[in-house]
């Protein structure tokens, strides 16, 4: 696939003006977006990214677009499952909701920043090396069993790293809020506020989540102008899905086992592709493997839509008929008293 200079430019300008809108005239003041205006910017983004890959069938072919269809997907459905973590660390931190969408700003350009720069490392070295496949798909085939051993997805699940735990002991941290600041000044004495800390928390989650999806779009194209589009188009709007569908996303619980029946196909796909193009000496004597075959991308496309279809329709049966199972007189504790007694 070639593209000229000036579409690089163009697509990069665009999509970076788009996000200087979303950061600085809808995000400029912290609260929590409307159901419409939620609504109505995941609308957009959508559609944005729909228009955009038939832009890329028009101009480029089918291929193409399904490349990037079954890569935008992934990456969205990815995007979710991090999401799902930034809705635990909220919880987890007492967040007010009022503060919330600037630390999912902050969160979303941290993972668009990660995601950059594994995108430029992972084409470098798909350039040099053709076994880096071999790695990328053992990666994705491990991070799906670890992800299916974890099974649900459960807030008791979320376990803070190595970093949020440093960050914590070692800073002079203080549990009182100073609006969406890091620090607060009291008694003459400078404090870091829960804020900071949920920034760590979202940063490493970020990081970690883009190891994971930086093999996985690979593994649906090696094109870099498809892989940058489809991971900017699977953040843009994120902020606004966590709001509108807060209490859904909660509901997701199969989404950790259908994601890790898609990342352990893409893996088996990459090894496949790293036999098809195998260059290294210890293994068939240096030579292609030529029986390997190479999986089609509508195959990889059909694939994951009705997998991502299945795991929605089952998880949310599952939450249908617990919920059902529920004593009448059970009462949940609504958001702000949770965050009360957490925090």
């Amino acid at each position: 696939m070639h593209v000229a200079d000036y579409v690089w430019y163009i697509t990069v300008g665009l999509l970076l003006a788009l996000l200087a809108f979303d950061v600085f005239v809808i995000g400029r003041r912290p609260h929590e977006p409307s159901t419409r205006e939620s609504a109505t910017a995941i609308a957009f983004y959508v559609g944005l990214a729909v228009v955009f890959g038939l832009g890329v069938w028009w101009f480029s072919g089918g291929q193409y677009a399904g490349e990037f269809f079954a890569g935008w997907l992934t990456e969205y459905s990815l995007s979710v499952d991090n999401l799902f973590i930034f809705l635990i660390i909220m919880s987890r931190f007492g967040v007010p909701r009022k503060y919330q969408q600037t630390a999912l700003l902050v969160g979303i350009i941290l993972a668009l920043v990660f995601r950059g720069i594994f995108i430029a490392v992972g084409a470098a070295a798909i350039n040099q090396f053709s076994w880096v496949f071999y790695i990328f798909g053992a990666f994705l085939v491990y991070t799906a069993i670890h992800l299916a051993k974890q099974g649900e997805n459960d807030d008791e699940d979320f376990k803070e790293n190595a970093v949020i735990r440093f960050a914590k002991r070692r800073l002079n941290a203080t549990d009182e809020y100073n609006g969406v600041k890091l620090t607060l000044k009291k008694n003459g004495r400078r404090f870091v506020t829960p804020m900071a800390i949920v920034i760590i928390a979202l940063g490493t989650t970020d990081l970690l989540f883009a190891l994971d999806s930086i093999p996985a779009i690979y593994g649906l194209t090696q094109e870099p102008f498809l892989v940058f589009a489809a991971n900017v188009f699977a953040l843009m709007g994120l902020r606004q899905l966590y709001f509108l569908l807060g209490d859904l996303l909660r509901r997701l619980v199969y989404l950790s086992l259908g994601l890790s029946v898609v990342l352990a196909f893409i893996g088996v796909k990459l090894v496949l592709h790293a036999m098809h193009v195998n260059e290294l000496p210890f293994i068939n004597g240096g030579h292609h493997i030529d029986w390997a075959p190479e999986i089609p991308i509508w195959f990889s496309l059909g694939f994951i839509i009705v997998t991502l279809g299945i795991t929605t329709i089952l998880s949310l049966h599952k939450s249908r008929t617990m919920q059902a199972e529920e004593p009448a007189d059970k009462v949940e504790p609504s958001e702000p008293e949770l965050h009360h007694k957490e925090s």
